[in-house]
């Protein structure tokens, strides 16, 4: 495991991350269409192939080839980070290390949690700001978009805990801006995790082989 301590979303951060499957995309990675009736397991979406894809050519370029518009929901996401955090340590008592970008020895894999605690643990924070999600996610208690991220930090890292800080400021005057979803250390989970993205990474070494063979 590497750590590369460059600020989150900083020009160094995102070249760091280029060529990289990093844990923000394990889901994606893992997604499959609906098995036919002949198959166990679907194949692989839109969104696994896609990715798989801007991984391989990141690889060859040597650099990001994807540009993200942010939208004010990312910038505000952003913005929120930091009280998001304040307000985990005063409500735990922890004291949250922030760092940069964590990668196998390999470079295959990264992650980039918004915290450390001590030598056990990891934060993981979530800014909600549309209805919908705050519905889904704070009401309803769907956590299934963050939990393969999760899953993969904890694989990554070797750590035992992480603490999913979902933050949505809009539910202040209700006392519920701050949840809390302590998740231990699951190894059967995370075998499955590994089993995924292992399949998943010999898709991008396909896709990389394809895209450098000579023509015919």
């Amino acid at each position: 495991m590497k750590y590369h301590d460059y600020p989150q979303g900083t020009d160094a951060w995102l070249q760091c991350r280029a060529g990289v499957i990093t844990a923000s995309r394990f889901k994606d990675a893992r997604d499959r269409n609906k098995p036919a009736k002949s198959e166990t397991t679907g194949k692989p979406s839109a969104k696994c192939t896609g990715y798989a894809a801007q991984i391989a050519l990141e690889r060859i370029a040597g650099r990001p080839v994807d540009k993200v518009f942010e939208n004010w929901q990312m910038r505000e996401g952003k913005e929120q980070e930091a009280f998001a955090r304040r307000a985990y340590e005063a409500h735990t008592g922890h004291l949250v290390q922030e760092v940069g970008f964590i990668t196998t020895d390999d470079n295959r894999f990264g992650y980039s949690p918004d915290g450390e605690i001590d030598a056990d643990g990891l934060v993981e924070i979530k800014t909600i700001l549309s209805g919908d999600v705050a519905v889904r996610v704070c009401g309803q208690n769907d956590l299934s978009n963050y939990m393969d991220q999760c899953v993969g930090g904890l694989w990554l890292t070797g750590r035992k805990w992480i603490d999913l800080v979902i933050w949505c400021p809009a539910l202040e005057p209700i006392g519920r801006h701050l949840q809390i979803h302590h998740l231990v250390r699951d190894e059967a989970a995370i075998q499955q995790l590994e089993d995924d993205l292992m399949t998943f990474s010999q898709l991008v070494d396909d896709y990389e082989a394809a895209l450098r063979q000579k023509a015919a």
